[in-house]
């Protein structure tokens, strides 16, 4: 057999397993879509329905009325945005500091940030959350929100892997000619690493988004809710009933905006990948 020979079948087969992969992955998204739009007695039909002979799509309605769906939505909105939006500015803050600025044992302090990373966050739960409920933050927004704003190690270690490669000559040209630090990385350094940033941001914010523990430990008023805990509480309250269409139409909401997310921002995912495959 020629080496090309060897080649094609490599590629088919490596092909064929990355179509099985990409089935398995899609087919349980498929099944929530299918069931969100099924009665309750065929979620159970054996041979499993795929495609329902009947689209019913009340459930769509009832979930508005059935939990406080909308309010965890404006809730993972408020925590989702805020966290990104400003914790996305001072980790470039932090990556531009560590990257290339003369700082008295900066590589020690940035050693120290990466260390955190080792250290579980089962192990945090308890003593944060005794600090947040002696100031009062228990049952707020508060503790999701106010930590994360100062900024995200891996983010802050992503855009300061990136920097390193920017010149040094750039930010010395922008001194020279008085331009202050904060300056530099407004108008230089921000607009450079203006798609590190962009894929870095849309990570983070799927992650807030869909994070469920630290919710989970804070939250208990049904209005200061996240959509994944709303979700949660639709699974206990409304499995009993097996109304699971009603479920899966929740959870088809909930997961709207990342794949909408998804769809529009792929490439800067997949641009961020490659990024700190070479930066790295």
């Amino acid at each position: 057999m020629t080496e090309a020979k060897k080649n094609k079948l490599f590629n088919i087969l490596i092909f064929t397993i990355l179509c099985i992969g990409a089935v398995v992955m899609i087919a349980p998204l498929l099944w929530m879509l299918s069931t969100s739009v099924k009665e309750k007695s065929d979620v159970f039909a054996l041979p499993p329905v795929w495609i329902p002979e009947v689209f019913d799509f009340s459930k769509y309605k009832e979930i508005w009325e059935a939990g406080p769906l909308l309010s965890g939505i404006k809730n993972s909105l408020i925590i989702s945005l805020s966290v990104t939006i400003v914790g996305s500015f001072t980790s470039s803050l932090a990556a531009f500091a560590f990257a290339k600025l003369r700082l008295k044992n900066k590589n020690m302090i940035f050693l120290l940030l990466l260390s955190a990373m080792m250290i579980p966050y089962p192990s945090l739960m308890i003593p944060q959350f005794s600090m947040f409920a002696s100031i009062g933050w228990v049952d707020t927004l508060l503790p999701l929100i106010i930590p994360p704003i100062f900024g995200n190690i891996v983010m802050v270690f992503f855009l300061r892997q990136y920097l390193i490669n920017v010149p040094n000559a750039v930010i010395e040209a922008a001194k020279i000619d008085g331009t202050s630090f904060f300056g530099i990385f407004i108008r230089i350094i921000v607009p450079l690493i203006k798609p590190a940033i962009a894929a870095q941001f849309i990570l983070w914010f799927m992650a807030v988004w869909n994070d469920y523990l630290a919710p989970i430990i804070y939250l208990n008023s049904p209005d200061k809710l996240t959509i994944q805990l709303v979700i949660a509480n639709f699974n206990a309250t409304y499995a009993i009933q097996t109304d699971y269409p009603l479920i899966m139409a929740a959870s088809i909401i909930a997961l709207l905006p990342m794949l909408v997310i998804f769809l529009v921002f792929q490439k800067q995912i997949i641009e961020s990948i490659a990024i700190s495959g070479v930066k790295g």
